[in-house]
């Protein structure tokens, strides 16, 4: 009987398959490596172009409309303590950035009537993507952007050309928006992944909700989780694919914040230990 029902599970098609679940992403504040603008009375916490980066890249996945980024304040301290296991932060993905290379310069053409002058921005980023539920790096990557103006004078007649601050968000853009594509098919590749919270009433309880687009109806796979094995090599503990036990059905969704829904759901297929729910974790696969 076991059998047939999780054939019939595993051969039944699920409603969420056909819609995209949103994925709550972290970004944690850009470092800024390079020595450009760092005087004696330099402020890290106040840095002006790690925030330019970090505005920047959230718009950029913002646009994207497939994921729920979360703001977290404390998020830096969270990481530290949170080790390879960083489900606490509320998060599927965390994205840590720094800008490793920064340069401006200035060229100068002089004619007998006419006269440039060029400037020239560039900038290097580094990004990390990290699953919260294993800790692990899944993508690293860096790129390098560029950005210049040129103005032109004719017998003294033209544009100067004056200090242009906007070229330093043009640059770290264009460097952004060669990794932004990987980061959301790496996010995207992945399934969505929840967790039982609790048991109310012969309904299950699990994370995620309206904004991230779960809705009445929806069905997704129940495992429970394989065994955890320790490469002697590494020391780093590998959990081993779980196992498919059932289905759950979205029944209703409430919460007011991307991190305090939840949603309400049936069950089908085995016994679920009630007093171990961290055993088993739920796919939109």
């Amino acid at each position: 009987m076991l059998i047939v029902l999780l054939a019939v599970l595993l051969a039944a098609p699920l409603s969420a398959q056909d819609k995209t679940i949103k994925r709550k992403v972290a970004i944690g504040r850009f470092t800024n490596e390079t020595q450009y603008g760092k005087g004696i009375f330099y402020d890290k916490d106040n840095d002006p172009m790690r925030k330019q980066a970090l505005d920047i890249l959230s718009s950029k996945l913002a646009q994207s409309g497939k994921f729920i980024l979360l703001e977290r304040e404390d998020l830096d301290v969270l990481v530290k303590e949170a080790g390879e296991s960083m489900n606490k932060i509320g998060a599927d993905y965390i994205i840590l950035g720094s800008i490793t290379e920064f340069g401006r310069k200035n060229e100068g053409n002089e004619g007998v009537f006419t006269s440039s002058k060029t400037q020239t921005v560039e900038a290097g980023v580094s990004v990390r993507l990290v699953e919260a539920a294993t800790g692990l790096i899944i993508y690293s990557d860096e790129a390098k952007g560029y950005a210049e103006t040129t103005t032109k004078q004719t017998l003294g007649l033209g544009g100067t050309a004056g200090f242009d601050a906007t070229l330093s968000d043009k640059a770290i853009s264009a460097a952004l928006s060669q990794l932004v594509e990987n980061i959301i098919n790496k996010c995207m590749d992945k399934p969505w992944r929840s967790y039982l919270l609790a048991e109310d009433q012969g309904s299950y309880i699990i994370a995620g909700g309206a904004s991230q687009g779960l809705a009445a109806g929806d069905k997704f796979n129940v495992y429970k989780k394989g065994r955890k094995v320790k490469n002697p090599q590494t020391g780093m503990e590998i959990e081993l694919p779980g196992t498919l036990i059932g289905v759950v059905t979205v029944q209703m969704s409430i919460g007011d914040t991307p991190e305090t829904e939840i949603s309400f759901c049936s069950y089908q297929g085995q016994d679920i230990d009630e007093e171990h729910l961290d055993l088993y974790y739920i796919l939109d696969e």
